[in-house]
């Protein structure tokens, strides 16, 4: 049973650089033929997919965050990293990291597994 753990901090100052990390177990990341994904969600919105690695370490983006966002892995801790630069109180949201067969992650079906999901604050 594959198992997903966001961690991180809960509270970023503005203009600061958010780091979560997924620890994945039950699973490894290099699995061909699954895409990794980080998404969120703001306080009374929906879901909004950030960017994702693949098996093979490909990245993809979301056009509207690329320019902020990082998404790497490390095969040894199999675990995945997401920084998201110059934040804002607007990037408060609960943040999640999710399995897929597809690279972008928009519903909650379309990934078969989760993280329980991480809330992230941003103020000063």
């Amino acid at each position: 049973q594959v198992q997903l753990q966001e961690s991180g901090p809960g509270l970023v100052k503005p203009s600061q650089t958010l780091s979560l990390t997924c620890t994945v177990s039950g699973a490894s990341i290099t699995t061909k033929y699954y895409y990794w994904s980080w998404i969120r969600q703001p306080p009374g919105k929906g879901l909004e997919w950030m960017g994702a690695i693949g098996s093979s370490g490909s990245t993809y983006y979301s056009p509207s965050l690329r320019s902020r966002t990082s998404i790497s892995r490390d095969t040894s801790k199999n675990q995945l990293t997401l920084q998201l630069r110059s934040v804002t109180p607007e990037d408060t949201a609960v943040y999640y990291c999710a399995r897929g067969r597809v690279p972008q992650i928009t519903t909650r079906s379309s990934g078969d597994a989760w993280g329980q999901g991480t809330k992230v604050t941003v103020s000063s």
